[in-house]
């Protein structure tokens, strides 16, 4: 089995545990995303459900007097803000473990920091695609309503690319998603 694999097999299975444990409240979930930095740590996972979006949008309008609608319309998207960002986070920390085993990205050559990235980026994809062949992201909504995304923060253009993989082009969900988040 290939490393790239392996690490694969290791994230889907966090990402399992957490993913199903959240879907467990019943919501209707348009984006899940797989998301890591720039110096690819560990990834956790995010997501947004139209039930999440209406309260935090509300919650926040209160705070600040900007209108709920134009609110939901700056957080939509946002891994950060939503109230499921790390969500299961303790399911991740043999992954975590792996990953501060591998070689520390900043202190490696240029093409050898590139390489270890993509590998982390690729095992994050595969395991995404892992749980999509599973029927995960279909648990509470059709899957052609939700985004699965595997994301580099801050936003990079690696991000467009691996949407465009994992999802259907001319889903819906993916439709919304090019026109307002991508990069």
């Amino acid at each position: 089995m290939q490393e790239i694999e392996r690490l694969a097999i290791e994230i889907a299975d966090a990402a399992r545990t957490s993913f199903r444990a959240l879907f467990e409240n019943g919501e209707c979930y348009y984006y899940c995303t797989l998301y890591t930095t720039g110096e690819g740590h560990a990834p956790s996972i995010s997501a947004w459900s139209w039930e999440a979006l209406e309260v935090e949008a509300a919650r926040q309008g209160v705070e600040s007097d900007i209108p709920a609608s134009t609110i939901a319309e700056l957080i939509k998207w946002s891994y950060a803000d939503s109230p499921y960002c790390c969500f299961g986070d303790e399911n991740f920390d043999n992954v975590k473990q792996r990953f501060t085993d591998r070689s520390f990205i900043a202190v490696l050559e240029d093409d050898e920091g590139n390489r270890e990235f993509d590998l982390r980026l690729k095992a994050m994809e595969l395991a995404m695609k892992i749980l999509d062949d599973e029927g995960v992201f279909a648990l509470n909504q059709l899957r052609e309503s939700v985004c699965v995304l595997v994301e580099v923060m801050p936003p990079d253009e690696i991000n467009t690319e691996i949407a465009l993989r994992l999802n259907r082009a001319e889903s819906p969900a993916m439709q919304v998603w090019l026109a307002e988040a991508a990069e």
